[in-house]
């Protein structure tokens, strides 16, 4: 996976760890004793965490170095470790495992999440959210851009690496035999951003990475300008002068048997 960039990531900040809220605040549990906070980035979804359990011991996973930089000088005072979620196990019996907008970047994710409620406690909790939006026009035309230009035959495996989310009866058929309490939903969330070149750069802190990482600079400039001039017929200016990012976000919460 390229390369994140932590401060690009957090310009967005609220927006993206408003899922974060939403997920915690459905986390059945009160007192826990271990949580996990995987694919924490740079600490927003681990500051909620803290938070929440100020009791609790908070330790924060991630495999990119910058965001665990940043994430250890926003919160000096939790563990933050580096780790790949392909392989990650808790060393301990954790009562939370709680995963904001990482697990859609892993195509076996649904085997993973059957392995970390295996390796929970009965009542332990899996908390899971991402991003399913890879059919909303933001999404759609980069891919686009991606297969019409010079580039094309470089991308190609980039386009195809992730498709989209299962539905929902696939994760509840998988997971239900290991759990006591299984809650799925959807939540469409409304951006309302400046213009056009926001949701450009919302995106080049996300799904447009992998694909800019792979041109030179002139190809990255010709790639963004073919990208914008599509975003800003997509997404209409409106009575305001601001755009809508429509974003749909999966929630999972699984309390183990």
């Amino acid at each position: 996976m390229t390369a994140w960039d932590p401060k690009l990531y957090l310009r967005f900040g609220d927006e993206r760890t408003r899922a974060a809220r939403d997920l915690l605040a459905q986390v059945p549990i009160d007192t826990p004793q271990l949580v996990y906070d995987l694919g924490c980035g740079p600490g927003n979804s681990t500051e909620l965490l803290v938070g929440r359990f100020p009791g609790a011991e908070t330790v924060g996973v991630d495999s990119s170095p910058d965001m665990l930089a940043l994430a250890r000088q926003s919160l000096p005072a939790v563990d933050f470790r580096a780790a790949d979620l392909q392989q990650w196990q808790p060393e301990r019996p954790a009562d939370l495992l709680f995963a904001n907008a990482v697990f859609q970047w892993l195509p076996n994710h649904i085997e993973i999440f059957q392995k970390l409620l295996g390796a929970l406690p009965p009542g332990g909790v899996l908390a899971v959210q991402m991003p399913d939006n890879l059919a909303e026009p933001a999404k759609i035309l980069m891919r686009d851009v991606a297969a019409d230009g010079p580039w094309a035959a470089r991308l190609a495996a980039i386009r195809d690496a992730r498709g989209l989310l299962p539905p929902p009866e696939v994760y509840y058929d998988a997971l239900r035999p290991l759990c006591r309490g299984l809650d799925l939903w959807h939540t469409t969330y409304h951006h309302a951003l400046a213009d056009a070149d926001a949701i450009v750069e919302w995106m080049q802190g996300s799904g447009l990475r992998p694909y800019l990482a792979a041109l030179d600079a002139a190809e990255r400039g010709a790639f963004l300008a073919d990208y914008k001039a599509r975003v800003t017929a997509a997404y209409p200016p409106r009575t305001d002068g601001r755009v809508l990012l429509h974003f749909p976000r999966f929630f999972v919460i699984a309390v183990r048997a």
